[in-house]
């Protein structure tokens, strides 16, 4: 929502008059805006002088209007030409003796500008290099009110930057310090790490403490395939709307990984506020939400998962207004088997049966359903642990997962999903064909392991991601088998026996 400034002067009782559904830091704009212009050499007559913040049933809020105030105030009094305001998109907040300062949010501010068929986003200097990410607008940073108010009296006379335009997007990748050539032993796991790459399928590590679960996570982004400009472009613009931006001048290069505490609401999960704003699940757009100690998690936190692991996208509702923000993350979960970490060891747990059901069914089992890898993370053996021979590295993995990417790419070439994890009922029909071996396979896999509907379907999308490792055009009784037996910890940890 693009938020447009008019100022008014006229004759009446002297005032300055803001309206708009303000917030209390935009209401407060009025003094420093008042202030700013007088330090920096603008005298206000004594005239009533209004302020509309338009449309007026959205609520504004932050610091970033202090600028665009102060610019339309100049063009009402006729000190800055109004007819070239109306071509700009400004955006800065104002100290007390006229400097601009840096605001949250520039880069989504420059898409919307050059949406409008805006000719200029004139910003603080330190945001001019977050400005020039966005290609098709001309940027301009300034320092000060003053300097603010000669550039728009002469734009074409006052350089910003090279060509006063975009200053091009700094490359390359930034290699993470997190690889698997770390992690010894644990072949299971870092399998089911890179099916859950290469498909984006939803994983869950059991294990006691220290068997590893958090180093495979952790490394996770660093098998993912590296991300496109678009996909950049929108994890940029996130991070910049919550002012989480480390550096101004590149986009982000790197998958995000967020790891929130268990502690978290599930307003600070999925997002919200008085004004809406992305939350944890927003933030791991596009990467890995790690959520370490899973059942220890508020019941509510985890179920509001449910709908954006689902639809890949969370709607948030506050005060007569929804807001719809992107959630196409990796979910990768972590958990012991019970609550001091040890169970089935009778040597080091000392947890009764009903402790351990309690632990475990905090998890639903529609949340379950929707996990499709659940691996075990077992206390390394010694000689495997200690074992000479490197583990193989992020990269070699990452090499495979891109493959299977491509031949997903293909596979889906003109429909809206991209992975095998986004697959629907229909498409799993067309596309995870199974021949007759592998369907008396997964009859018997069906009825010795209790599945639902739901569970079968991810069975199939994890064997046609194993498929497209392996690079077989059809699923094969191994592939299947593979799927099962990550699926069949489900009924280890959560079967029958354990939830009378």
């Amino acid at each position: 929502m693009t938020i447009v400034v008019e100022a008014d002067v006229s004759d009446g009782l002297p005032c300055f008059d803001m309206v708009g559904v303000l917030s209390p830091e935009v209401k407060e704009a009025r003094e420093r805006v008042r202030t700013a212009l007088r330090n920096s050499g603008f005298r206000l007559p004594p005239k009533r002088i209004t302020v509309n913040l338009s449309p007026a049933d959205i609520r504004k809020s932050g610091p970033g209007f202090d600028f665009p105030i102060a610019a339309a105030v100049l063009g009402a009094l006729g000190l800055v030409p109004s007819g070239l305001l109306s071509g700009c998109m400004l955006c800065g907040e104002l100290s007390l003796d006229g400097r601009l300062r840096g605001v949250p949010g520039i880069l989504p501010a420059a898409f919307a500008a050059r949406q409008r068929g805006l000719k200029w986003i004139v910003v603080p200097e330190e945001n001019l290099e977050e400005a020039r990410l966005v290609e098709g607008i001309r940027a301009a940073g300034l320092r000060s009110l003053a300097e603010a108010a000669d550039w728009l009296r002469r734009p074409w006379e006052t350089p910003a930057g090279p060509d006063g335009g975009n200053s091009g997007r700094k490359p390359a990748y930034a290699v993470t310090e997190w690889d698997f050539s770390d992690v010894a032993g644990q072949q299971t796991a870092k399998r089911a790490a890179e099916l859950a790459a290469a498909g984006m399928h939803n994983l869950l590590c059991v294990g006691p403490p220290g068997a590893g679960k958090t180093m495979i996570a952790r490394r996770l982004p660093g098998i993912l395939p590296r991300m496109d400009e678009e996909e950049q472009l929108e994890v940029t613009r996130i991070y910049s709307v919550c002012g989480l931006l480390k550096r101004y001048d590149s986009l982000i290069q790197n998958r995000p990984f967020r790891s929130p505490h268990h502690t978290i609401s599930a307003a600070a999960l999925t997002g919200g506020g008085a004004i809406p704003k992305p939350g944890e699940i927003t933030l791991a757009h596009r990467g890995v939400l790690f959520l370490d100690e899973l059942p220890e998690f508020s019941r509510s936190a985890l179920e509001s998962l449910r709908q954006p692991l689902e639809e890949k996208e969370i709607t948030v509702s506050r005060l007569g207004r929804s807001c719809r923000f992107p959630a196409d993350f990796l979910l990768c979960a972590a958990m012991n088997p019970c609550k001091c970490g040890y169970y089935p060891d009778r040597s080091r747990c000392g947890c009764t049966p009903r402790s351990v059901r309690q632990y475990r069914e905090r998890i639903s089992r529609p949340l379950l359903d929707r996990l499709d890898l659940i691996a075990e993370v077992a206390l390394p053996d010694y000689r495997d642990w200690r074992k000479q021979e490197e583990p193989e590295p992020s990269s070699m993995i990452r090499s495979r997962v891109e493959c299977a990417r491509e031949i997903q790419a293909r596979r889906f070439r003109g429909l809206p999903i991209r992975f095998n994890g986004q697959m629907s009922g229909r498409q799993v029909k067309q596309y995870c064909l199974l021949g007759t071996e592998e369907e008396r396979f997964m009859e018997e896999a069906f009825c010795t392991i209790g599945l639902t509907p739901r569970s079968w379907d991810r069975i199939l999308k994890v064997a046609r991601t194993a498929a497209d490792l392996d690079g077989a055009e059809r699923i094969r009784k191994e592939h299947l088998g593979e799927a099962v037996f990550y699926r069949a910890a489900a009924q280890k940890y959560w079967g029958m026996e354990d939830c009378r």
